[in-house]
């Protein structure tokens, strides 16, 4: 990435803070910065410490002293887990709701006064730019990686997209027709968002020259992202690096988004090169 575009970025990650208060110690005016005021609104009425961990992406000590503070102030009550002892569970105090109550007003009549300036249109194109930008920072955040040919998320993607497949298509769908790890000859990528599989791919080497990419999917919650091209441009790059030339991929007639993607991504129609029966239509791009 050039210099200018990170420059430009920062930049606007400090006007953005900036704006919006986020770096005060009195968070919307009240008595604490930005990292307690968001923590009593994650906990809602109550919630497990773990999830609010994993949530939050938080070090297990810094939110221990976090709520150790919320606890002081008589605002969280941090208690066993009923069921599981290892676990603890945090919850509101009548106080602290609140405060969370405060918080949420305070925080809806500040966006209030800032998009008052704005006019109906520039609100309107405001918000669609807030969306981009969050659909492009998840797609940024998701990782995608090789998987072990029986890794067991790659798996659960695996037999929700067969799942999917029996659903969409008129005959069905045979889920013995996924590729065993014993023939995965290739990679099978796994996609995860915050440490959840939510979209896999491979690639299986056909010949010494050409490889065939094979159930490309990418699950309901992640969808309209991107991510399935983002995938099959890894799936390609991978393939390329392993000194494949050029990749071959099929296709159900009434997966219209798969067909709109392939030949978006620059794949040409082929005849027919397998005997899936699934393969309804078939494609092509040289790689290397």
């Amino acid at each position: 990435m050039d210099a200018d575009s990170i420059d430009r970025i920062r930049d606007f990650n400090r006007f953005y803070t900036q704006r919006l208060g986020l770096l005060t110690d009195r968070y919307l005016g009240l008595g604490r910065p930005l990292g307690p005021s968001r923590l009593l609104w994650e906990i809602g009425d109550r919630a497990g410490v773990g999830e609010l961990r994993d949530r939050l992406g938080l070090d297990s000590g810094y939110l221990s002293r976090l709520l150790r503070a919320l606890e002081e102030q008589d605002l969280v009550r941090v208690v066993p887990h009923p069921v599981d002892g290892r676990a603890r569970i945090a919850e509101l105090t009548d106080a602290g709701r609140r405060e969370r109550a405060a918080l949420d007003d305070r925080s809806r009549a500040g966006v209030v006064a800032l998009l008052s300036q704005l006019s109906p249109d520039q609100r309107t194109e405001l918000v669609a730019a807030q969306e981009r930008v969050r659909r492009l920072l998840r797609l940024a955040t998701i990782t995608i990686a090789a998987a072990p040919a029986d890794d067991p998320q790659a798996w659960q993607c695996l037999h929700q997209y067969a799942a999917e497949l029996a659903e969409r298509f008129p005959e069905g769908y045979d889920e013995a027709s996924l590729t065993r790890p014993e023939d995965l000859h290739g990679t099978l990528l796994l996609a995860r968002e915050d440490g959840t599989p939510v979209g896999c791919g491979a690639w299986v080497r056909l010949d010494p020259d050409t490889a065939e990419i094979r159930h490309l999917w990418v699950g309901p919650p992640a969808r309209g992202l991107g991510l399935g091209l983002r995938l099959l441009k890894r799936l390609e790059a991978d393939a390329a690096a392993d000194g494949i030339d050029a990749v071959r991929l099929g296709t159900h007639s009434s997966l219209h988004e798969a067909i709109a993607l392939y030949r978006g991504a620059g794949y040409h129609e082929i005849g027919p090169y397998s005997g899936s029966p699934y393969n309804q239509l078939c494609f092509e791009k040289l790689i290397r």
